[in-house]
């Protein structure tokens, strides 16, 4: 049972990752849950503030999310900042017109990632949004959509940025926001 009305006195910057929940479930699953802190209205709260924070003042003209739980964050980021959110998915599932993208996720198995082709024209500003990046697979392909599309990723962000190498050849490429502090970083980087 979760206290949905308990906010810290002081809120320490990152205070709601401690609202994650530990895999009680064994190696088939994430190591940690972060839907839980999606629960929590204060901490879903301070999460989107630090992750749109460095975006202040930048152009975005859309939000992108993927398939499944950066649709939610990323839906909350678009009505954050009151823009359009796009969804984008595990291919099967659109029956309009799309441009597919085979990838690798961070299981190591062979995905493919779809786009709607009517949403994202020359030169559209997009916010790209993942609960996680691990390797990075996931979020390139991503990458890859929208920019055969034509679009610009205006920037990247998920709750942890894992220092990959794919997940360091995306921050080394594109504006990214998370939510871990440096002190942390590692330990999420072990999975800890």
């Amino acid at each position: 049972y979760m206290d949905l009305c308990h906010v810290p006195t002081t809120r320490e910057k990152s205070w709601y990752l401690a609202l994650m929940a530990p895999n009680i479930k064994g190696p088939n699953y994430a190591w940690l849950d972060p839907s839980r802190l999606y629960c929590h209205p204060q901490g879903l709260q301070d999460c989107l503030t630090d992750l749109l924070q460095p975006f202040q003042g930048d152009h975005i003209d859309m939000v992108a999310g993927i398939d499944a739980m950066g649709f939610i964050l990323g839906a909350a980021a678009a009505a954050m900042l009151r823009k359009g959110f796009l969804a984008i998915r595990k291919a099967g599932h659109l029956c309009v017109q799309t441009l597919t993208q085979p990838y690798t996720d961070y299981s190591g198995r062979e995905k493919v990632m779809e786009v709607r082709t009517d949403a994202i024209s020359p030169g559209l500003r997009i916010l790209l949004v993942d609960q996680w990046i691990e390797t990075g697979g996931t979020m390139r392909a991503a990458i890859q959509l929208v920019e055969q599309l034509g679009g610009v990723v205006a920037g990247v962000a998920a709750i942890c940025i894992e220092d990959s190498e794919g997940g360091r050849w995306i921050q080394e490429h594109y504006k990214c926001t998370h939510c871990i502090p440096p002190q942390l970083q590692s330990r999420f980087d072990r999975h800890q």
